[in-house]
């Protein structure tokens, strides 16, 4: 229910005049079905459709096709109900948790005495943002001229190879291959596969068309998906699709959705086809179509031949009547292999020698470029006697840098400074004494010497590094 502009609205005390007239306290007693009635009068009159935007609750699709739900925010919760009529023309199933807004109505179900509200339509949340920015692009892009006709390419007649720039798991991709295996099977098919829905969804399409117009390997190219919400279909308009399909340099053609749909890329695309089975349908030529053609132009080829034929004939009946003799014929016959053979012969003789020439000069060059085995030989045994000489000699240095090195590595051994009269001093449980302040009096300390050990017991500690 709707509220008309010309209908007054109900003031409190006109809800109850009948009580405010009455003295009797009979009539000023309401029935419940008459309170809810009244209630439902006085909201449905003093509110009219409005957009509520909350959380989908307790979602319930009944048989009849009605739907029953509730939604709701932090603070508060309304029931909800949308009949079959309404809930048909939304594009997608209500699920519990979902952001919506809904244009509805407010209104009381007398039955139970619940306020509710009769819900008219139902978008997801954001949506009215996302149609404010798609007419903004739009408009701006329109001023720029993307949009213009004159700017749009003829499609290809008969296109040998088509690309088409969708999801590998797309239905629409199904479509587009059945249409043109039935229509036109002669064209090759290249996808160029991308994601159609989601953040990296546009970026995937950029590329596509990137990548198809440095391959230049398609006559025209198919931009393609099936139908959506608007949040679905949001790549197709998104601005740098729309810039990357007018700078392509491929003609394009757009199915993206339904017939009602409609996309950026749409506008800016060089054909929009209501579907991606009409895409498919626009780019290739209906093979019965061509078999009617052709077989026009074959009846036309055939009486065309017959008249040229009739005509030869008539040419060979004429130049019949100019004929030679037959002698006439073999003596002219003769001269003509006279003068072949001669210029045969005379051919001959110079390809000949030619050939000698060439075979001569290739036995030069074979002579001069073969090797010199013996000096090749004798050059690799000095290099041999070189490189074992070198051998040896860095033998030797090696030799004695290691002996040097030992000796280096002898001295600087542990056992060699205990023999120098130092010992290592050592705690009970195997840690090395480096400074004094380790030791406590009465501390057991045991010594390493050059030959044997030693235990011995601390009685006094000096700090200081004297002697």
């Amino acid at each position: 229910m709707t509220t008309r502009p010309d209908q007054p609205a109900a003031a409190a005390g006109d809800l109850f005049s009948p009580v405010a007239e009455s003295p009797s306290p009979r009539k000023s007693v309401l029935t419940v079905s008459e309170l809810n009635r009244r209630t439902r009068g006085l909201i449905e009159a003093h509110l009219e459709l409005l957009w509520v935007t909350g959380e989908l609750s307790n979602v319930v699709r009944a048989a009849s096709g009605h739907w029953y739900f509730v939604l709701k925010d932090h603070a508060a919760q309304v029931r909800c109900v949308m009949f079959r009529g309404k809930a048909a023309n939304v594009g997608f199933a209500p699920e519990n948790g979902m952001q919506v807004e809904v244009n509805a109505l407010p209104s009381l179900y007398e039955a139970r005495g619940e306020f509710q509200l009769g819900v008219e339509t139902m978008r997801r949340a954001g949506q009215g943002a996302l149609y404010e920015a798609f007419m903004k692009l739009k408009s701006a892009l329109e001023a720029e001229g993307l949009f213009d006709a004159a700017r749009k390419r003829a499609l290809p007649a008969f296109p040998r190879r088509i690309g088409i720039i969708t999801s590998l798991q797309a239905a629409a991709l199904r479509d587009v291959l059945t249409t043109l295996r039935r229509r036109a099977p002669m064209i090759e098919v290249v996808i160029y596969p991308t994601a159609v829905q989601g953040a990296a969804a546009a970026g995937e399409i950029v590329a596509a068309l990137t990548q198809a117009g440095r391959r230049d390997e398609v006559d025209a190219l198919i931009i393609c998906r099936g139908g959506g919400s608007i949040e679905d279909l949001w790549p197709f308009n998104e601005e740098r699709v729309a810039r990357a399909i007018a700078a392509s340099s491929l003609p394009i053609v757009s199915g993206v959705g339904h017939e009602t749909d409609f996309t950026i890329a749409d506008f800016v695309a060089d054909r929009r086809a209501p579907t991606p089975t009409a895409a498919a349908e626009m780019l290739s030529p209906n093979r019965a179509d061509l078999d009617a053609a052709v077989k026009q132009h074959a009846g036309r080829l055939r009486r065309g031949m017959r008249q040229h034929l009739e005509r030869a004939a008539q040419r060979v009946d004429m130049a019949r009547r100019a004929l030679l003799s037959p002698a006439e014929q073999l003596a002219l016959a003769r001269e003509r292999l006279a003068q072949f053979a001669g210029t045969l012969r005379r051919a001959a003789g110079t390809a000949l020698a030619e050939r000698r020439w060439q075979l001569d000069h290739f036995a030069q060059r074979l002579k001069g470029a073969r090797p010199d085995i013996e000096a090749g030989q004798l050059r690799l045994a000095n290099i041999r006697k070189a490189l074992s000489a070198s051998t040896a000699r860095r033998l030797v240095i090696a030799r004695q840098s290691t002996v040097q090195l030992g000796a280096r590595l002898e001295l600087l051994a542990p056992q060699r400074t205990l023999e120098r009269g130092y010992a290592i001093a050592t705690l009970a449980d195997g840690g090395v004494v480096r400074q004094s302040d380790q030791l406590r009096q009465g501390m057991q300390v045991n010594l390493r010497l050059a030959a044997g050990r030693a235990s011995l017991t601390v009685n006094d500690t000096d700090p200081t590094n004297g002697s």
